[in-house]
């Protein structure tokens, strides 16, 4: 018999998230000197923070290349941030390798097709609302909160409240 997911957050200890349509809308606005511009929710940075300082290692695998984007999930506490991953699954087994993972403890929140391989991989894979069906289909959990608007938030307070790691991380800031 399948787990349900509630069944599956207490032994997650590792958090890895897609940025373009997870910790954002999707959209982007293209500045007059080819600069695009994303806007990420702060109570999914408030979620992010509190999980690191909570000891979860919070990780990033992305297609985009921006900076920013780093410079903003650097400044929450995150240290594994790859950018411009083309092939998402190179990253993670990076990371499985490097922390010996065991994957049956790993939560991936992917929205869109070069998430799919990865999210096949780990033991929670999740997605925002508007998802893609292909990414809703393998996910064990769709937050109810789309994309940029607080999936992040949503699923990484689910797992440290069944820990009994939220209450304590309300010292974290809004940064």
């Amino acid at each position: 018999m399948k787990k349900s997911y509630k069944e599956i957050l207490p032994q997650i200890d590792t958090l890895i998230f897609d940025v373009d349509g997870v910790l954002t809308n999707g959209i982007v606005t293209v500045m007059p000197d080819g600069e695009m511009i994303r806007n990420m929710n702060i109570k999914d940075g408030y979620a992010l923070k509190s999980a690191v300082k909570a000891g979860f290692r919070v990780c990033i695998i992305s297609g985009g290349k921006n900076e920013g984007v780093r410079k903003r999930l650097s400044n929450l506490g995150i240290k594994d941030i790859y950018l411009g991953a083309h092939d998402k699954t190179v990253e993670y087994t990076e990371l499985v390798e490097k922390y010996n993972l065991n994957s049956q403890k790993v939560l991936y929140m992917g929205d869109d097709v070069p998430d799919l391989p990865v999210m096949k991989e780990v033991g929670m894979p999740c997605c925002p609302l508007d998802a893609a069906r292909e990414i809703q289909h393998v996910s064990e959990y769709i937050s109810d909160k789309k994309g940029g608007e607080g999936c992040v938030r949503d699923i990484v307070e689910q797992v440290m409240r069944v820990q009994n790691k939220w209450d304590k991380n309300f010292d974290a800031q809004y940064d």
